[in-house]
């Protein structure tokens, strides 16, 4: 079956019922931001993961649950949602460079970053860059900590020039994000099915130009640390870090409650059960731990 051409795709509406603004930098590029700064208090920062079809719509619960609270802000990585999706090169330090920049440009004051998945190997990247930006941690699924590690560069070296071949690429991105394939690999996300409005729009984010150009480089497992625990999360030594982990079904967590009891400044919760999600499963003790984590308790 044929792809439709990219410039068919209708244009992508606003995850949040919130403003959206942009910010342009040097080395992220044009980067889109959902902000609501009614609230009070210490600044918020949410980061959400990275796979196939992701976008702010991943942290929708959290941000409605502090919106007016307190100054809630909601980054799109580059080349995913709202941002600039370029062919370009997408690495670790992009994405470290984007979140430094949402801080220092536009919050302007030392915030809580809460990110999902391999969004949190980038926090942790952006907390070792600009310490003073960032007063917590709050990392829900981490990557980086699987007994199994990432495959190494050579796997990646032949990985991407393959995946990103402009023959099929955008066929084949086309078949990972088909409606179908998305609710199915959405669904190994959550014990229950997942939220139908978190499928079409995952669904919808997938089907803009120039959305294929990140996921791919993802695929090819180049935007993972190689030993993260030791040479990210390990020299995080000084701010509190939350990890919330129980089951996932892309990433395994082996080493992370050992790591997570072996520092004083680290604090690892399961809130079983979900499957990587439990601001979307379990809303109420998420909210309720991450509200304790952040006031201290």
């Amino acid at each position: 079956m044929s792809q439709p051409h990219e410039s068919t795709y209708p244009p992508l509406p606003p995850a949040l019922d919130a403003p959206l603004a942009e910010l342009h930098t040097a080395r992220a590029g044009r980067l889109a931001y959902y902000a609501d700064e009614d609230g009070d208090g210490r600044p918020l920062l949410l980061v959400h993961s990275v796979n196939a079809a992701p976008s702010s719509f991943e942290v929708k619960p959290i941000f409605e649950r502090w919106r007016g609270a307190r100054p809630v802000y909601s980054l799109d990585l580059p080349g995913f949602g709202q941002s600039e999706r370029g062919a370009r090169a997408y690495t670790p330090e992009l994405y470290a460079d984007a979140i430094v920049a949402m801080l220092e440009q536009v919050i302007g004051a030392p915030a809580d970053v809460l990110a999902l998945s391999l969004g949190a190997e980038f926090a942790a990247r952006a907390a070792l860059a600009a310490p003073r930006s960032i007063a917590s941690l709050a990392l829900i699924s981490p990557t980086g900590f699987s007994a199994r590690g990432t495959p190494g560069p050579g796997f990646s070296r032949v990985a991407r020039p393959v995946l990103t071949m402009p023959l099929w690429s955008q066929g084949l991105f086309g078949l990972l994000t088909s409606r179908p394939s998305i609710r199915y690999y959405l669904n190994k996300s959550f014990v229950g099915a997942a939220p139908q409005e978190l499928v079409d729009y995952a669904y919808a984010t997938a089907h803009q130009p120039g959305a294929r150009h990140a996921p791919l480089t993802f695929l090819s497992m180049q935007l993972f640390t190689r030993e993260a625990e030791e040479r990210l999360y390990g020299r995080l030594t000084e701010s509190p870090v939350l990890a919330i982990a129980d089951r996932d079904p892309y990433i395994g967590f082996e080493q992370l409650p050992e790591f997570a009891a072996s520092r004083p400044n680290w604090r690892f919760e399961t809130l079983a059960p979900h499957r990587g999600m439990p601001h979307w499963e379990r809303p109420e003790a998420t909210f309720a731990l991450l509200e304790g984590f952040w006031n201290g308790d």
